[in-house]
C-alpha cells in the first residue's frame, strides 16, 4: 500500500518531472496507445472480414447440405427425395435454425449481343430471402413458389452487365440435354455480393421451374440447405445430421451425403483461416513495440530519479518496496495509454462504421468498404493482457534499483 500510495503521488505531481523523463513517458505512454490502437482495429478488421466473407458463402449454401452422395463426383446434380419426413427430421436436430430445399440446373442465359453460362437455383417458399433482399440493388424478390413457374429471375449486378439487361428485360435461357430446350425469364430482381465466382454464375428463380428443367419425379430435388445457430457449433451440428441421414437411402437408391459450407468451398475458408496467423503477428509485434517503450520508459524514469532513490533507502525502504513503487508507476503509465488507445480505436472503427471513408476493391477483397466487428471479449483481452505482459516485461529492469547505494545516489545530479 505505501508503495502504490507514493507512485501516485509521484505520477500525478508533475512539478518535479526532469526534462528527460517527462518525453520518456509521454514516449511510452504514446508507444503503449498505439500499439494497443492497432492491436484493437487490426482484431476487429479481420473478424469483420471473416464474419463478412462467410455470411455471404453461407447466402450461397448455407451451413451443411444434405445431397446425393452421386453428386461429389458429378457435374451434374443428382437427386434425393426430400419428403416431409426428412424435413421434419432435420428441423428436429439442435442447433439447426432453417431447412429449405433447392434444385440447381446448369443452363445458358442469352440476349441478342451475347451470352453467359450460368447456374439456375430454384427456391421454394420456404427459402430464407434475407440474405438476398440485404444484397438486392435494383427491382424486387418475387415470391418464390414450389408449385407455379413464375419464369421471373433474380440474377446479379455482374451478369446484367455482362449480358446488357436491366430489371424487366425479358431473356432466354437454354438447357442442352438429348435437346435444346428454351425458356424466356423476366428479370424481376439484380443483387450484388461482390463475390464474383458467385455472382457471375448464379441465378434465382422459382423451385417449380428448376424442378421441371430437371425433369425429375414429384418429391426429387438437388438437396436441402441447412442453417446452423452458431457457425461455431459447425462439427458438432454436422455429425448429428450425419448420424441421421448419412448412409441411409431414400426410394430411387439414391445414398444421402451432408458436407459442411467448409467442405464445399475449402479454398476460401482455408484463406480465412491464414488471417488469423497475421492478426497473430501484428498483436505480437505491437506488444513488443508497447513492452520496449515501456522498458525503456522506465530505465530513464529510474535514471532520473536515482537521488529519490538513495532518500529513500535512507530512510528505511527496502529493494522490493522501490521496485513495487516503480512498478506501480510504470502500471500508471501503461494504464493511461490503454484508455488513448482505446480511444483512438473506437473513434477510428464508428468513422469507418459511419462514413465508410476507407474503400477496398470489391475485385480483390470481395467488399467496398474495410468491415469491422466489434468483439468486446477480445478487447478486454488485448487490454488485460498488454497491461500485464507489459509490467511484467519490467520486472527485470527494475532490479538495477538494487545497485543504486544510498551514500552514493544522494549525491547524484
Amino acid at each position: 500500500m505505501f508503495a502504490w500510495y507514493v507512485a501516485r503521488r509521484l505520477y500525478s505531481h508533475s512539478g518535479d518531472v526532469k526534462r528527460v523523463s517527462r518525453p520518456a513517458i509521454q514516449i511510452a505512454t504514446a508507444g503503449v496507445a498505439v500499439g494497443v490502437a492497432i492491436m484493437i482495429v487490426s482484431v476487429c478488421i479481420v473478424l469483420g472480414f471473416q464474419t463478412e466473407i462467410r455470411n455471404k458463402v453461407f447466402g450461397f449454401g448455407s451451413h451443411i447440405q444434405v445431397i446425393n452422395y452421386e453428386t461429389t463426383f458429378k457435374s451434374e446434380s443428382a437427386p434425393i427425395v426430400v419428403d416431409d419426413s426428412l424435413l421434419h427430421t432435420l428441423s428436429a436436430i439442435p442447433g439447426v435454425h432453417h431447412v429449405q430445399r433447392f434444385c440447381v440446373k446448369a443452363g445458358m442465359l442469352k440476349t441478342e449481343e451475347t451470352f453467359r453460362g450460368v447456374v439456375f437455383r430454384g427456391v421454394g417458399e420456404d427459402y430464407d430471402t434475407s440474405f438476398l433482399r440485404q444484397h438486392l440493388v435494383e427491382g424486387e424478390i418475387p415470391v418464390f413458389s414450389d408449385t407455379v413457374m413464375s419464369n421471373r429471375i433474380v440474377l446479379s449486378r455482374e451478369l446484367a452487365r455482362q449480358l446488357r439487361v436491366k430489371v424487366g428485360d425479358r431473356v432466354y435461357a437454354y438447357f442442352f440435354e438429348q435437346a435444346v430446350r428454351a425458356r424466356r425469364f423476366t428479370i424481376t430482381g439484380i443483387y450484388c455480393t461482390n463475390m464474383n465466382d458467385f455472382d457471375e454464375s448464379l441465378v434465382f428463380t422459382d423451385l417449380e421451374t428448376v424442378h421441371t428443367l430437371c425433369r425429375w419425379d414429384s418429391g426429387q430435388y438437388s438437396g436441402v440447405e441447412i442453417a446452423i445457430d452458431d457457425f461455431n457449433e459447425l462439427d458438432a451440428v454436422s455429425a448429428r445430421v450425419e448420424s441421421k441421414v448419412n448412409h441411409t437411402q431414400d426410394a430411387y437408391g439414391a445414398s444421402y451425403s451432408s458436407p459442411t459450407i467448409v467442405d464445399l468451398f475449402p479454398t476460401i475458408f482455408s484463406w480465412l483461416s491464414l488471417l488469423d496467423m497475421d492478426v497473430i503477428v501484428i498483436l505480437i509485434l505491437m506488444v513488443l513495440v508497447s513492452g520496449f517503450t515501456m522498458v525503456s520508459g522506465l530505465l530513464i524514469i529510474i535514471l532520473e530519479r536515482t537521488n529519490f532513490i538513495g532518500v529513500m533507502k535512507a530512510l528505511g525502504a527496502s529493494n522490493s518496496t522501490l521496485r513495487h513503487l516503480f512498478l506501480y508507476f510504470a502500471a500508471f503509465i501503461v494504464i493511461r495509454g490503454l484508455i488513448i488507445g482505446n480511444i483512438v480505436a473506437f473513434a477510428l472503427m464508428l468513422l469507418q462504421k459511419y462514413t465508410g471513408f476507407i474503400h477496398l476493391d470489391p475485385e480483390s477483397y470481395y467488399m467496398d468498404t474495410v468491415p469491422l466487428l466489434i468483439h468486446w471479449g477480445y478487447i478486454v483481452l488485448i487490454n488485460v493482457s498488454t497491461l500485464i505482459i507489459c509490467v511484467l516485461a519490467l520486472i527485470l529492469p527494475s532490479y538495477l534499483i538494487s545497485n543504486i547505494h544510498p551514500a552514493r545516489s544522494i549525491r547524484f545530479e
